[in-house]
Order: C-alpha cells, then sequence, then structure tokens
C-alpha cells in the first residue's frame, strides 16, 4: 500500500522560510510592506500556510465540509437511536465522535468519505487538547459559519486548525 505524503512538509517549508522566502521573487523588485492584511497577498485560500491551490492539501471547500457534516449527524442520529432508542443523545454522539476520530486521526466518517481532514496549521495531529476546543466551538454552530479567506470557521483559528482535501 502506498505512503501518502506527508503534509508536514509544506507547512513547516513555510513556516520556517519566513517571509522573504515565502513567495518566489521577481528580479529587480522590492518586497512588498508587511503593513496590509495576510488576505490581501493571498492569491487563494491557504496560501499563507503554504497549502497548494489545487488537489491534494489545498483548502477544502464549504460544501465538501458541509456534506461531511450531514454524514456525521445521520451516522450519529443512527448511532444513538441503535444504542438509546432515542433521537435526543444524538448530539453526545456526535460530540464524542467529531471528538475523537479529529484528536486521533484528524478525520471523521464524513470527513473521510469527503476526501477532508483536519490539521494543525504548524503540521501534524490536532491531538486531544485541539479537538476539544474545536469540537466545543463547532457545537455552538454559529460560530463555524464565521470563516474567514482561508474557510478557517472560528472554530479552527481558535484551535489553530485547517481542514484540506486528502
Amino acid at each position: 500500500m502506498a505512503k501518502r505524503p506527508s503534509h508536514r512538509g509544506a507547512l513547516a517549508a513555510a513556516a520556517e522560510a519566513g517571509p522573504a522566502q515565502a513567495g518566489p521573487a521577481q528580479a529587480g523588485t522590492a518586497p512588498a510592506p508587511r503593513s496590509a492584511p495576510a488576505e490581501a497577498d493571498a492569491d487563494y485560500p491557504g496560501k499563507r500556510f503554504g497549502l497548494p491551490e489545487q488537489g491534494p492539501m489545498s483548502v477544502a471547500s464549504m460544501g465538501r465540509r458541509f456534506l461531511a457534516l450531514i454524514i456525521d449527524w445521520l451516522l450519529s442520529m443512527v448511532i444513538a437511536l441503535w444504542l438509546t432508542h432515542s433521537q435526543y443523545w444524538t448530539i453526545v454522539v456526535f460530540a464524542v465522535e467529531v471528538y475523537v476520530l479529529t484528536a486521533l486521526t484528524g478525520a471523521t466518517v464524513g470527513k473521510r468519505l469527503c476526501g477532508i481532514r483536519v490539521i494543525r496549521t504548524g503540521g501534524g495531529l490536532v491531538g486531544f487538547r485541539w479537538a476539544l476546543v474545536r469540537t466545543l466551538l463547532l457545537l455552538t454552530v454559529v460560530l463555524p459559519l464565521l470563516t474567514d479567506y482561508d474557510r478557517q470557521g472560528v472554530h479552527d483559528r481558535a484551535s489553530g486548525t485547517i481542514v484540506v482535501r486528502l
């Protein structure tokens, strides 16, 4: 079985490169001043994290993220009904699934089926502490809808994560 390419390379290289080496320099031009917001320099979502514009490790679309959320919710509802014969436990099952799977693998069942996963912006797995922060904020429903140019919801910014394609 072929090993997946590591996402750490692009993110770590971007972090180590610093502002002078972050992008290709053109001969004879001075670097742009850094007083403008980071979004002004980015041509596409994820560029400031060293992620590609398209393909594997590019920032996941909101459509994929929403579809993954629906799949996870429906799966949680089925599990809650099967275990407790009540749909009222769906939120608990959903929270546990999202927390544990995000912390351990970076991908819930829905994310895996949609070909996306959560990673730390500095590289590596999310881990239990940041998965807890991300999950608690995700459960507020409104905060994940407030996204920035890099398609990071408040829950992603607070936990230092970003959702990328596999």
